[in-house]
């Protein structure tokens, strides 16, 4: 009875009466269903540390199999003993551009080869950041100069615009935040909020040794590894692609402050990693990063 009295001063609305409250009720719909994911967002966020600072390092071309346990890479693995290794970890095309874009953006952009140049549109890992009052920075070794957009080093092959996503978005392609890593911070909390590391074609497993950019990886990052562990800071280590396979099975280690030291058996790519750090900084989830799940169990 109570639903047919208060329907019956409805029903002597004009048709513009009708439409008001049709268009209210629309958005007390938009609203409720809204709700829910804004809950389960900072449900996540609930559950994640705030890091001080993020630095991911990419290598290059090599599977899972090819480096953890192996006798070329001493310093990677001890990492792994030290950190979180997801041993089901995969990247989401060939060659290494659309991965590289992949964890940085969100997509492959439909890219299929190493196009270079590529000038792409936000949103981004990067822009995100600086729009929501955090920082960001590359550095690529080897990159002759702050801001250079060249696809090569000139007259080398040791840098390579290919594996600098960030250059191909014009909000982060500037001198303040694509940087060559001799520019990196002496001290580590002088770090952006996040930075992506990407060495040399030589330093990275592409074109030299496991054994050398395992070498270069202790060398050049195990300083801040050590410090990011008391310093409320993380280190992501991750691989491109693999060797070529259909599988793309690669190795992503987490180090740092709040990881909890195991092997994770969650299936993950980069869409899981980029998506991680978006969360853990608020920002909204870019691309195919909306399609997967955070990363929430290597946490303490």
């Amino acid at each position: 009875m109570a639903m047919f009295l208060t329907m019956r001063p409805i029903m002597r609305y004009s048709a513009l009466g009708l439409l008001a409250v049709s268009m209210l009720l629309a958005l007390v719909v938009i609203n409720v269903s809204a709700t829910p994911s804004q809950s389960a967002y900072a449900q996540i966020q609930a559950v994640l540390p705030h890091f001080d600072h993020i630095v991911v390092a990419v290598e290059e071309n090599h599977s899972y199999a090819q480096v953890i346990g192996s006798g070329s890479a001493p310093y990677v693995n001890s990492l792994v003993s030290k950190g979180a290794l997801f041993t089901d970890s995969h990247a989401v095309s060939h060659p290494s551009e659309p991965n590289y874009l992949a964890l940085f953006a969100g997509s492959t952009f439909g890219i299929s080869s190493d196009a270079c140049p590529e000038h792409l549109a936000q949103p981004d890992l990067g822009g995100e950041l600086l729009g929501n009052g955090d920082s960001f920075a590359g550095y690529s070794e080897n990159m002759p100069s702050a801001g250079f957009t060249g696809c090569f080093f000139p007259g080398s092959a040791l840098y390579a615009r290919k594996h600098n996503p960030w250059v191909d978005f014009s909000e982060v392609a500037g001198k303040q935040t694509n940087k060559p890593f001799s520019s990196f911070p002496g001290a580590f909390s002088d770090l952006p909020t996040v930075s992506f590391v990407v060495p040399n074609q030589l330093d990275d497993m592409h074109s030299g040794s496991i054994s050398a950019a395992d070498s270069w990886l202790k060398d050049h990052l195990d300083g801040y590894v050590q410090w990011a562990k008391t310093h409320n800071s993380l280190f992501i280590l991750t691989w491109d692609e693999d060797n070529g396979t259909s599988a793309n099975h690669i190795a992503t280690i987490f180090v740092g402050a709040h990881v909890k030291v195991g092997h994770y058996s969650e299936s993950i790519d980069h869409y899981n990693v980029l998506r991680t750090i978006e969360a853990i900084y608020g920002l909204a989830f870019t691309g195919n990063a909306a399609n997967v799940a955070t990363i929430t169990d290597v946490w303490m």
